[in-house]
């Protein structure tokens, strides 16, 4: 049976339907126009400070992106650096999150007292650089998975999250014959799968996005740099500011500049997004669930 709504509450959904989607087309229009400017030309871009559709197409600053196979390895080494220091990220604090979450575990507050002093202290980069540095471990993607290899605020959302799980359900897999490892991917993981595809994401993008650690750790290897460096690496050579263009088409010698820099945003950014749809079901649910129960 239709329920028959008053003038009042009609007009009040139209309010609220009109007021969201301005909300969401000025949050969306940003990311609209650097898609519409990465294809425009250089002038269109100074000329009008703002628009939707170029009034020429263009795709020069992805023909210059695109011209060597330099940013196809890029590419291939953020995949490999954001799947490897994901799995790595996720298995260090599932692991230490899971007997931490158990109250009777002896030195618990110890070493929960340890993790929370490293959320507001930290050794610092140089000192972080000459450990690095003398487990001879530059040059090596290592030096990049394994600095951030977890998170002290990540992991006591997924302890939170674990202490949440009721423990008779453990006691009974117990009963049945399952040691801690095995109640763990047995019982508590599938429970779990809100929080930990939460958090892979939150690793993932941190890990996408991260360059600054390739160039401290790996200065001198740049077959081994990931995709954001070397589109850093454009900006400056579209800025004429530095670097060799000699394997590039004569054509693309002299790269735009705005566009440039649009186009860049949006190759880095695109893959990401893609990932986003697949967790996005559990994104919400993860972080509200691990951050109500202390």
């Amino acid at each position: 049976m239709k329920i028959k709504q008053s003038a009042s509450s009609r007009a009040f959904d139209i309010l609220n339907v009109l007021f969201i989607g301005v909300v969401s087309l000025l949050t969306i229009s940003p990311f609209l126009y650097i898609i519409s400017a990465s294809f425009a030309t250089e002038k269109e871009i100074l000329e009008r400070p703002f628009f939707l559709i170029p009034h020429e197409f263009s795709t020069f600053a992805y023909r210059y992106i695109f011209s060597t196979n330099t940013l196809l390895i890029a590419f291939q080494n953020s995949v490999l650096i954001t799947a490897a220091g994901t799995a790595i990220n996720m298995f260090a604090t599932v692991t230490l999150a899971y007997p931490l979450s158990k109250r009777y575990l002896h030195g618990r507050n110890l070493m929960l007292n340890l993790v929370i002093f490293s959320m507001f202290f930290s050794g610092g980069m140089i000192p972080t650089y000459l450990v690095v540095k003398d487990l001879k471990l530059l040059e090596t993607y290592w030096s990049v998975l394994l600095t951030g290899a977890i998170s002290a605020y990540n992991l006591m959302i997924v302890k939170n999250f674990f202490q949440s799980i009721p423990e008779e359900l453990e006691e009974s897999a117990r009963l049945d014959g399952c040691t801690d490892i095995g109640a763990l991917w047995r019982i508590v993981l599938p429970l779990s799968m809100p929080v930990l595809a939460t958090f892979s994401l939150f690793y993932a993008v941190g890990h996408w996005n991260s360059y600054f650690s390739a160039l401290l750790y790996m200065p001198k290897s740049p077959a081994k740099w990931p995709i954001q460096v070397v589109l850093r690496q454009l900006i400056i050579l579209s800025q004429g500011s530095a670097g060799d263009l000699s394997a590039m088409d004569n054509e693309l010698r002299k790269p735009p500049d705005q566009s440039m820099k649009m186009a860049v945003i949006v190759v880095s950014t695109i893959p990401i997004m893609l990932v986003y749809p697949f967790l996005q079901k559990h994104f919400a649910k993860g972080v509200m669930v691990g951050a109500l129960k202390g």
